[in-house]
């Protein structure tokens, strides 16, 4: 594994979280995928209002062809080896104030419920490895996406696996990315004019 270095001090656990594609088959038992379900629920959200669901699949249930036939072929092809198959679903709507009105902060509520999981995940000795590369409308019948809700990405759960098992191109960049300098993500004050 590729060491990384962050330029300033932070939690440990934050830099050595990340997304590999080689999973174990072995099964996630459902305490401990409860409890990566409970870190999600103490997340912050806008108002309290908590808009994240999440729709889950387990490899072998009867959700789970439906579950992996939803992203994209490229995906399929190594998620097809997780223990677990997330969708992320957050609400567009929320009520405040006494009134329902469109909720701007809905997916980024979801977010912040994803980071959760995926550290406490992590912190268990699973992995995870989010996704957008989903068939939005297969992914929606699959999981009964109800009225005034979004899928906003799928995540793949489960124990690290052997990355030989993966196809060449796939293997080479199964190793923990890098990130851009803050100086690229950074504005103090206003965006330059």
């Amino acid at each position: 594994m590729t060491a990384r270095a962050a330029d300033h001090p932070i939690l440990p656990l934050i830099l050595d979280r990340w997304s590999p594609r080689a999973f174990d088959p072995r099964q996630v038992d459902d305490g401990t995928l409860m409890s990566v379900f409970e870190a999600a629920r103490w997340s912050p959200s806008s108002f309290n209002y908590q808009p994240w669901r999440f729709a889950y699949a387990k490899n072998g249930d009867a959700n789970w062809e439906a579950f992996l036939g939803a992203l994209i072929p490229f995906n399929q092809s190594w998620a097809g080896s997780a223990s677990v198959l997330i969708y992320i679903i957050s609400e567009t709507t929320m009520e405040a104030y006494g009134e329902r009105k469109p909720s701007h902060s809905h997916s980024f509520d979801a977010g912040a419920a994803w980071m959760a999981l995926a550290l406490q995940a992590h912190s268990m000795g699973l992995i995870t490895h989010g996704m957008t590369g989903v068939d939005f409308e297969a992914a929606a019948k699959a999981i009964n996406l109800p009225e005034g809700f979004r899928i906003d990405a799928a995540v793949a759960l489960g124990y690290h696996g052997d990355p030989a098992q993966l196809p060449d191109q796939m293997r080479e960049r199964e190793v923990p990315s890098g990130r851009k300098p803050l100086a690229e993500t950074l504005v103090h004050g206003p965006f330059p004019g």
